[in-house]
């Protein structure tokens, strides 16, 4: 049975019979036709009592219907179900509507009836979940339902009733409440004391009241509150109704703060921390200085939003500033004496594939701890290494055994023994991952920008993103370790080479500190030839580095290049050096070089500092500097390279709103 006839039917059935009659009264009386205009009279006639017949037929079948539908339904049911205190209704096995009590009526329907509509039809409902205990939840004329289906286990007519919850002021109870859970949000002034140093004191007014309006403005026209902490430091409690916007709209206050110019060259950054999604304020403003500590690990001038479920970085364009103050190192210099004072056995340790900074800052640190009285040794695989020339450099010209392979070093291991972690902070691309779980305790010596995965048992954590390489930082607290620390020249030259390789021959990221570090080094006796002579390559190296610029292509401003070569030994240095000569090129901000390696994919990336390649690399999973980054993705070359131009292309969304071609 149909469950109603067509609006448009009946319209349809009335305009033709009317239509009928009039036409065959006219014929008749209006022209010489008049046995055609009877037959037409006749006809409409017919028609109309054929179709007046359909019509009470179909109407006393739905009444029939619906009467056979109601003896299923007792008298005391009906009565029951009549004044349910819930809104109800009975579907057939068809859901079509056979029978509505009054609260269903009056409170969720409230047009002029309901009997045969198809459910369906009137609203979206989930019929998987109607006969679960908890129901599903309909929306219906702007209120919020929670439906749940009775349906008789000796029912054998297909009926089945529906009752209705209203949870409309529960639902929008709870969207209230989420909505106006506070959050903590800690705004900090990047390397304050630096920024107005050489400021007149009426320029640092000017300065400082800027900032305060900037801040202001950035929270007027939410509900929250701001506090000024320090100097350079404020504290914020905002709803999450704002901040989900601040969120949305990339913390735009980023930007702004950089257009306060100080000087000719100097602006302001900032960095933010945000404790968003936890239990309580107490626990929201723990999760606030966690993500403010990422920020300035990671350079500053972005902002990191901190739940149960990690990080989300916002920003972090700009190039970090050089902290020209040595407290830190001094403080840490004396804190890693202190800490290796029990031990019997300290081990160095760098990250997987060491290059020539990771050896380089592991071989400086072995020599210190000797010249202090403690045996220790460099942990690097023998075989799987970027640095054979300098380790054969240090065996050749020191008369002790420095490196060791990892297999050798747990066997010497003893339960007083240190482990030092250098130019890495992420546990799992450490030379021997086992060898460093040996170790409770560990001190770590880095420069790559905070990770959000890293050594969580670290004793000591010396961490300076803004020093070029671990080499210029150990070359800084070799000189705070004593008056009777001399380094020899081959491990001053390690030193020297780590920092030449990581700054491009003194081009990028390079400070004053670094060029104090590398006059330190000289002094000590490395001979630069003797460095730059490590820096050479073979013929077949040059071949396949030249081949990889030579078929690059060009990607937004961005130059990919991708080889599936085999030799994994010659590509694992040749990309690095690809990526490093295609930065050359006029128009190119950022250089990715992807290779085939022991059945991954691994990406070298490079860039001038336009382009925050750390970032990019981040998004697939790696990680690295702002102008040297890498990963490994365990997918093939053709699916890596996409999944790469995509990482590009969120990037340059991403931070579309900075103005700057990022």
């Amino acid at each position: 049975m149909k469950n109603r006839l067509s609006p448009f039917f009946i319209v349809s059935y009335l305009i033709l019979t009317a239509s009928g009659f009039f036409s065959s009264l006219f014929i008749r009386q209006s022209t010489g036709y008049k046995g055609l205009g009877t037959v037409l009279f006749a006809v409409s006639a017919a028609g109309f009592v054929v179709m007046t017949v359909e019509l009470v037929l179909f109407y006393i079948g739905r009444i029939k219907y619906i009467g056979r539908m109601s003896k299923d339904i007792s008298l005391t049911q009906r009565e029951t179900l009549y004044n349910f205190p819930a809104p109800a209704f009975i579907i057939d096995e068809n859901n079509v509507i056979v029978w509505i009590n009054s609260r269903f009526d009056k409170e969720v329907y409230r047009e002029k009836e309901a009997f045969g509509v198809k459910l369906d039809e009137l609203m979206d409902i989930n019929f998987n979940k109607l006969f679960t205990r908890k129901g599903t939840l309909v929306t219906y004329k702007g209120r919020y339902y929670r439906a749940l289906a009775v349906k008789p286990e000796t029912n054998d007519t297909g009926l089945t009733m529906i009752y209705f919850k209203n949870e409309t002021d529960y639902i929008n109870l709870d969207y209230e409440y989420r909505q106006s859970r506070p959050s903590v949000m800690i705004i900090s002034v990047d390397d304050y004391e630096d920024l107005l140093e050489n400021a007149r004191e009426s320029e640092k007014a000017h300065i400082l009241v800027e900032i305060e309006k900037l801040v202001e403005n950035f929270i007027d026209g939410t509900t929250g509150v701001t506090k000024k902490i320090a100097n350079n430091r404020f504290f914020v409690v905002l709803e999450e109704r704002h901040l989900l916007k601040i969120i949305g709209d990339r913390f735009e206050i980023l930007d702004k703060a950089r257009k306060i110019n100080i000087g000719e060259r100097q602006t302001v950054t900032l960095s933010i921390g945000v404790g968003h999604g936890a239990k309580t304020l107490h626990e929201s403003e723990i999760y606030a200085r966690q993500a403010l500590d990422m920020c300035l690990g990671r350079g500053g001038d972005q902002a990191a939003v901190k739940t149960d479920n990690g990080f989300e970085f916002f920003g972090g364009v700009s190039k970090g500033i050089e902290k020209r103050t040595k407290i830190k190192t001094r403080i840490i210099a004396n804190a890693i004496k202190e800490s290796v004072k029990p031990s019997d056995m300290v081990f160095v340790m760098g990250h997987r594939l060491a290059d020539l900074d990771s050896v380089g800052a592991a071989a400086g640190v072995c020599s210190l701890m000797r010249q202090i009285g403690k045996k220790s040794y460099v942990v690097v695989d023998p075989e799987d290494n970027l640095s054979g020339v300098l380790i054969d450099h240090v065996n050749k010209n020191e008369n002790e055994t420095f490196f060791i392979p990892p297999e050798l070093a747990m066997s010497m291991k003893t339960d007083s023994s240190t482990l030092i972690i250098v130019d890495t902070h992420n546990p799992d691309i450490l030379d021997s991952v086992e060898f460093y779980k040996m170790f409770e305790k560990v001190i770590v010596i880095d420069h790559h920008r905070r990770m959000v995965k890293s050594i969580d048992n670290s004793l000591i954590f010396f961490h300076e993103p803004y020093a070029s390489s671990a080499s210029e930082m150990v070359t800084e607290l070799v000189q705070y370790f004593g008056d009777n620390i001399k380094l020899s020249p081959s491990i001053a030259e390690c030193l020297l080479s780590g920092i030449m390789l990581d700054t491009k021959n003194f081009v990028m990221r390079t400070g004053v500190r670094t060029f104090e570090a590398a006059a330190y080094l000289r002094k000590a006796g490395a001979d630069t030839v003797t460095v730059k002579s490590m820096f050479s390559t073979s013929f077949e190296l040059y071949r396949k580095k030249t081949d990889l610029i030579t078929n690059a292509v060009m990607y937004k401003n961005c130059a990919i290049t991708i080889t599936d070569d085999e030799n994994s030994d010659t590509i694992r240095i040749a990309a690095p050096q690809a990526a490093d000569e295609l930065l050359y090129i006029d128009g190119i901000k950022a250089s990715f070089v992807v290779y085939a390696d022991n059945g991954k994919t691994s990406i070298s990336a490079r860039s001038i500092g336009e382009m925050n390649v750390q970032v990019v690399m981040e998004s697939l999973g790696g990680g690295g500097h702002q102008t040297m980054a890498g990963g490994q993705l365990e997918v093939g070359l053709d699916e890596a390279t996409q999944k790469l131009k995509g990482a590009i292309d969120k990037y340059y969304k991403d931070n579309a709103t900075t103005g700057r071609n990022n």
